[in-house]
């Protein structure tokens, strides 16, 4: 259907357009029946038309104490642009949902918007639902790119100076545009043979199609912003030698390594990483060519699949899995339903799909010959709360289990890769956990590096490496502009 023009007509516009939620009910786009959904990777949900989108804003309550803003890792400005959808004034309101973010279809739909935005809405604590705020800054930037309303970047008065950013994930592109904006030269520098780090290789087409992805990286390069794919830093070239072309370099690798299951039978074959699981899938989507799909080595069709994580990585794989035709797919998960950190939304999605979740269930052994058979199991308890106040898991010995399984997919988080030993530089500080050291202005032990996105604050959600590339921009420019 054809979007609301930008327009001043009265018919168009009602008034006190807002504060509606009593008499009309939480309403999100039709999704796929999971039937359909478990035999392709398209997009689950199906767009809002313009007046159903218009009607959901309307819902907002305008309220005094905006929590969905305060909520948001970017403070958007939520309230506002939901009053300028419900009026029909399309394109102020994507205008205003962009100048907080640069991507904000992406975000709208990748953010754990239950845990954020939607599950601190006021309305959904009166009863009613909360407004479906993810649906709609979705469809208000879908709506800006068709009708042509995503405005180029446009650089502003040339510096002189230019910034190399390492890695182009979220973090790195809007820290790139934010500069470019600001009138530096910058270069992003990634290893891969594609921008967009885990938006491209780390998360799956049915919750993110690439094309959205790659239309944000066409606007960043014609906005000036060279990428330089397929170049390793550390081995293609130095941190040293970069720093050396730019006036200021930005970190932003991401965090890639995964946690390690220390169980026995825990290096059988069969036994696989979730990004290498999650690479390989998205890789044969792209159209390349993946020995690991081709051999069966990464691919779950007609296997029993056990996914051990109760994360959004974990919520990826077993919903990979169920599209690639597995014979089953079981998430083995130590805690209960309530303490997971994975989206309720996925989950919830998953269960539909066909996925068994075991709560309070944790590995002990990984069993068979060379190649992994089966998941041999304990039941858990919650006991006493640990440093950050969630209840650690405890073995219940009175109870165990075995689970049929020849692929396993360790889904445990990431940690950081050594950077100082990769990028050749040993007075490059980290923290005992391995994430760069900064200080408060984001700059490393190293003058005019700074780091953010996952590699400093550790492995985390896209919309705070979006908010650390905006905040990184501001640190470099402040930086820059005292050497000048």
């Amino acid at each position: 259907m054809p979007a609301f023009r930008n327009t001043n007509r009265t018919d168009l516009i009602e008034r006190n357009s807002t504060n509606k939620f009593v008499e009309r009910e939480q309403a999100y786009p039709e999704k796929c029946a999971a039937d359909s959904r478990r035999a392709d990777f398209l997009e689950i949900g199906a767009p809002y038309a313009d007046d159903a989108a218009r009607k959901q804003a309307g819902r907002c309550s305008q309220c005094g104490v905006p929590y969905c803003q305060s909520h948001c890792p970017l403070h958007n400005h939520i309230p506002d642009w939901l009053r300028l959808t419900a009026e029909g004034r399309l394109r102020e309101a994507y205008d205003l949902s962009a100048r907080t973010s640069t991507m904000p279809e992406i975000c709208g739909r990748i953010c754990p918007q239950d845990r954020l935005c939607e599950g601190n809405c006021v309305i959904e604590f009166s009863g009613h639902g909360a407004v479906t705020i993810g649906s709609i800054e979705k469809y208000l930037g879908d709506n800006a790119w068709k009708e042509g309303w995503v405005r180029p970047i446009e650089p502003g008065p040339s510096t002189g100076q230019s910034v190399g950013v390492i890695g182009a994930g979220p973090a790195g592109l809007t820290a790139a545009e934010y500069l470019r904006r600001a009138g530096y030269e910058v270069d992003i520098y990634d290893r891969h043979d594609r921008a967009g780090g885990l938006l491209i290789y780390g998360i799956p087409n049915f919750k993110l199609d690439k094309t959205v992805v790659d239309r944000r990286v066409q606007r960043i390069e014609e906005g000036g912003i060279r990428i330089h794919r397929g170049v390793e830093v550390g081995t293609d070239v130095t941190l040293s030698e970069l720093r050396e072309r730019h006036d200021a370099i930005f970190v932003a690798t991401g965090v890639y390594q995964s946690r390690e299951l220390t169980v026995d039978g825990a290096d059988k074959q069969g036994v696989v990483r979730a990004i290498d699981f999650l690479t390989a899938s998205n890789r044969s989507g792209l159209g390349d060519e993946v020995a690991a799909h081709a051999d069966g080595t990464l691919m779950a069709k007609d296997r029993n699949v056990v996914v051990i994580g109760g994360g959004d990585t974990a919520m990826d794989c077993v919903r990979t899995a169920i599209r690639q035709g597995a014979a089953s797919v079981k998430c083995l998960y130590r805690r209960d339903r309530e303490n997971m950190p994975g989206s309720r939304t996925e989950v919830a999605h998953a269960e539909e799909e066909g996925v068994e979740f075991l709560w309070l269930s944790g590995p002990a052994s990984i069993e068979g010959g060379e190649t992994a058979e089966r998941v041999q199991a304990n039941r858990m308890q919650l006991g006493e709360p640990d440093a950050d106040g969630r209840r650690r898991p405890v073995v219940d010995p009175s109870s165990s289990f075995a689970l049929d399984a020849d692929l396993v997919v360790l889904a445990l988080g990431f940690e950081p890769e050594p950077l100082p030993a990769i990028f050749g530089d040993p007075d490059l500080k980290v923290r005992e956990w391995g994430t760069l050291e900064c200080d408060d202005d984001m700059m490393t032990s190293l003058p005019g590096v700074f780091a953010g996105g996952d590699i400093e604050r550790g492995a985390s959600l896209v919309v705070w490496a979006v908010r650390d590339g905006r905040d990184v921009s501001e640190k470099i420019d402040a930086y820059l502009s005292s050497q000048r």
